[in-house]
């Protein structure tokens, strides 16, 4: 049936090569031809298509839909990897980026599988914004025979943990849904709870779900990059380049240029992509964990079916420079502690208390004494950071660019050095570093060459926006660019002036606005600036213009965005709620991007 439906096709196949296929089909049972048909599509998925299979081909009476909403992308590859241990065990499925999924056929699913991350303070990532509203809206439709179960991905350390999966939840049981399996709420170490939740979720399904007959039409990821062969899991090893300060020594900040080698890797990244740096944590700091808890570091601990010494362990394979709430209740309940024992009651001091703090500063509170296994059973794996790339693939090639602030701070009188950046900050040109590149559709430059953008980054914020810059000089692009930038002092935290000031002169750079917030008596930052430039930031934006802001998420982009309704309100002659409105359009169309943090 397939084979007499394909050769009926205006098909792009040869008759050799549709000859081939068809002795290739021929052994194959329904479900295998399903699996192949699937399977191809990842291939086709590699190369950054969107794949529909051709046809008149009957579809199977269900299938799963796997929908994902992810900032970061970390929703995203588990998203994917569920789709590819689907299709390894049959199941008709196909995979959707929530940004490229029609609200209309959510009436018509049949099972229906979310992985959703949270963004900011409980919010919605953008590529799910729209399907996120639309659920919350009186236009959802009541789905009684919808089959369903959701992935949640989030940060105990943050107020609203998993806020987006659990109003997926919430919501889709409220319009009549069936949950096949509960909710799997993931911290930051997920991949052990993720595993667990694929495995029962697909279960369900597969137990459900009528067999497919035929081949299955599969929807691949919309993508407009070349999958890497180094991801998250297999990491890059290679070479740091160029490990540079670049604040002045009157700096209150060490900001680090890094550049680091692709050579032929094959990976392949563009502006406003993120590289994931996988660290080490500082011998010194293990060293005084394992003194304060009086621990032979020489002992040998097995973690992921691996013997090794505690010393290394720590060093290689555990969170140490962050405190999280799990790791103050097991210890709270190891050492007997009251202090820590009352936070536990208390979600929101619990929170307040593990900001800034590491491992250390909660072993402090009470000396114990641990068994080195119950040690690493209370902490969690460690997990890469991500840095905005600061460089255009075209202009650095066979390197990817950072720009790194060292995390250094006092916490009860002692110094604190963040994890990645501390190790970054220790490390020397020549030596060997694991790299990946986490793709970033949700940040990327209007694909008209011609169209005004608008970039707001202070302090590393500035990173993609070297990046933006520099792919719109190679591509010669005319539409004009507008750079804000913001830092404490200008003498020692210009970063990156010397280009700045160049590309100004070339013209490249249309207009760039500063706010060093330290160099008079009343601070000054970026908000600031874009409210002194109202009129002609509205009439960029009535000109069609893209706004992108980089940096800190928790004041500075909310700051940012309050700037830019009122610009709204005021220049357009708005209500408070249209211009609010007219800021979120901006978000849907995809003309105000963001990557805070």
């Amino acid at each position: 049936m397939l084979l007499k439906e394909l050769s009926s096709l205006t098909s792009p196949l040869s008759g050799p090569q549709l000859s081939q296929l068809q002795l290739a089909l021929n052994d194959l049972s329904p479900t295998q031809t399903a699996w192949v048909s699937g399977y191809l599509a990842g291939i086709s998925q590699a190369s950054g298509t969107q794949v529909q299979a051709q046809g008149a081909v009957s579809q199977p009476a269900q299938r799963v839909t796997i929908l994902f909403g992810s900032q970061t992308g970390n929703a995203k590859g588990v998203a994917e990897e569920l789709y590819q241990q689907a299709q390894a065990q049959g199941i008709a499925a196909r995979l959707v980026n929530m940004a490229d999924y029609k609200a209309k056929e959510l009436k018509t699913e049949s099972h229906l599988l979310i992985v959703a991350s949270t963004n900011g303070e409980g919010e919605a990532p953008d590529d799910a914004v729209t399907f996120h509203e639309f659920l919350a809206s009186k236009k959802a439709p009541k789905v009684p025979e919808l089959k369903y179960s959701v992935c949640a991905l989030g940060d105990t350390s943050y107020e609203f943990y998993c806020q987006t999966g659990l109003e997926f939840d919430e919501r889709l049981a409220a319009l009549g849904a069936e949950a096949v399996v509960a909710r799997a709420d993931c911290d930051v170490d997920y991949d052990d709870m993720v595993a667990a939740w694929s495995e029962q979720a697909l279960a369900a399904v597969k137990a459900t779900l009528e067999e497919a007959t035929t081949a299955v039409p599969i929807t691949a990821v919309a993508s407009n990059h070349v999958a890497n062969t180094y991801t998250k899991k297999k990491p890059f090893k290679t070479e740091l380049l160029v490990n540079q300060k670049i604040t002045g020594r009157f700096s209150a900040k060490d900001i680090r240029h890094v550049e680091i080698a692709l050579d032929d890797s094959g990976i392949r990244y563009q502006a406003g992509d993120a590289l994931g740096i996988w660290f080490k944590n500082d011998p010194v700091l293990v060293d005084a964990i394992l003194d304060q808890l009086e621990l032979d570091g020489t002992e040998t601990v097995t973690v992921a079916n691996e013997t090794e010494t505690l010393r290394d362990a720590l060093i290689n394979r555990f969170e140490l420079t962050q405190s999280y709430p799990s790791f103050v209740q097991a210890y709270a309940e190891l050492s007997g502690s009251k202090k820590l024992a009352k936070l536990l009651d208390d979600k929101a001091a619990l929170r307040n208390y593990c900001y800034g703090r590491q491992i250390l500063d909660v072993i402090d509170e009470k000396k114990a004494k641990l068994t080195a296994e119950q040690l690493i059973s209370g902490l969690r794996k460690i997990t890469p950071r991500l840095y905005s790339i600061a460089s255009s693939p075209n202009e650095a090639e066979g390197e990817v660019h950072l720009t790194v602030a060292v995390v250094d701070y006092q916490q009860n009188g002692e110094q604190r050095i963040g994890g990645a950046s501390g190790f970054l900050q220790r490390l020397e040109e020549g030596a060997e570093i694991e790299v990946f590149v986490e793709h970033n559709d949700n940040f990327r430059l209007p694909s008209n060459d011609d169209t005004p953008v608008i970039m707001i980054g202070p302090g590393t914020g500035i990173a993609p926006f070297r990046a933006f810059v520099q792919e719109r000089d190679v591509r010669e692009a005319a539409g004009n660019n507008w750079l804000f930038f913001g830092n404490q002092h200008f003498t020692d935290d210009f970063l990156y002036q010397t280009e700045w000031q160049g590309y100004l002169k070339s013209g490249l750079l249309t207009k760039m606005d500063v706010a060093f917030s330290r160099d008079q008596a009343e601070k000054v930052y970026v908000q600031d600036r874009l409210r002194e430039n109202a009129a002609e930031l509205y009439a960029w934006l009535e000109q069609g213009a893209h706004v992108y802001v980089c940096g800190d998420g928790d004041r500075m982009a909310k700051d940012v965005n309050e700037a830019l309704i009122e610009i709204v309100a005021e220049q357009g002659k708005l209500a408070r709620s249209e211009a609010e409105e007219y800021v979120a359009e901006l978000r849907r169309n995809k003309r105000y991007q963001r990557d805070v943090y």
